[in-house]
């Protein structure tokens, strides 16, 4: 009995974890990701709501945890905080100056709940490794974290941007996603000057102002803006950014 009780426990820890790390979770993406039954999934919910775990059911959506209920912290296992150390030796590099200051911050609090022994590998791990991108940690711009920011609540960004032929241009544009390529941020936007979708080099943006008003969600997933970008240009020549 007690072998057989051990995984359904480590399955209750997790399925908690992952309730406060996302807004809403399936019963069936829950059962994909355990190996389980969705009706198993259906008795875990339940056994978590009997032990005071105020779980919500939204007919149709999945579960979410009661806003404003606090768990207490999560325990790292040695390779999930060596992973984070590993990731913050990589963001120590980017060329944001936002996003270094803000993941420096959430390590730190990640860091307090470290055991003793864990801290003082993490510690010595950090000092043997090594990335050589951006060696002279070079920051080229300070406003990835007010983008990711409009992307998430839908506003406006007014910017003033200097394309990558000296072209200076004023534009009102509604941010859709993120990417980094060779060391370098890009924005995907759609732009209301031009009336489509453009790329920006966010280091190149020299005036980004956060607007008060939004918009409307684009109904289309970044793999599928991609995919019309693949099928637009695959028979062209590529063309330099806006």
């Amino acid at each position: 009995m007690e072998e057989k009780e051990k995984p359904r426990l480590s399955r209750l820890t997790a399925i908690i974890t992952q309730l406060q790390s996302k807004k809403i979770v399936t019963a069936k993406s829950l059962a994909e990701k355990y190996g389980v039954s969705i009706r198993t999934i259906y008795r875990d919910i339940r056994t978590l709501e009997k032990s005071g775990i105020p779980v919500i059911t939204e007919e149709g959506k999945g579960y979410s945890l009661m806003e404003g209920y606090q768990l207490p912290p999560v325990m790292f296992t040695e390779k999930e905080a060596n992973a984070l150390i590993t990731a913050e030796q990589i963001i120590l590099k980017n060329k944001d100056k936002s996003f270094i200051e803000n993941y420096s911050n959430a390590i730190v609090k990640i860091k307090s709940v470290l055991r003793v022994s864990q801290k003082e590998k993490v510690d010595f791990l950090a000092e043997r490794i090594h990335f050589r991108e951006n060696p002279e940690k070079e920051a080229s711009s300070n406003s990835l974290m007010t983008i990711q920011g409009a992307i998430t609540d839908f506003q406006l960004l007014e910017i003033k941007y200097c394309s990558l032929d000296n072209n200076l241009t004023r534009r009102i544009v509604e941010p859709f996603a993120i990417y980094n390529t060779k060391g370098n941020w890009l924005l995907i936007a759609f732009c209301r000057l031009r009336k489509a979708f453009r790329v920006f080099r966010v280091d190149l943006i020299q005036k980004l102002i956060l607007q008060n008003e939004t918009f409307e969600p684009h109904d289309m997933t970044l793999e599928e803006y991609f995919l019309k970008c693949q099928e637009k240009y695959q028979n062209t020549p590529d063309t330099p950014l806006s």
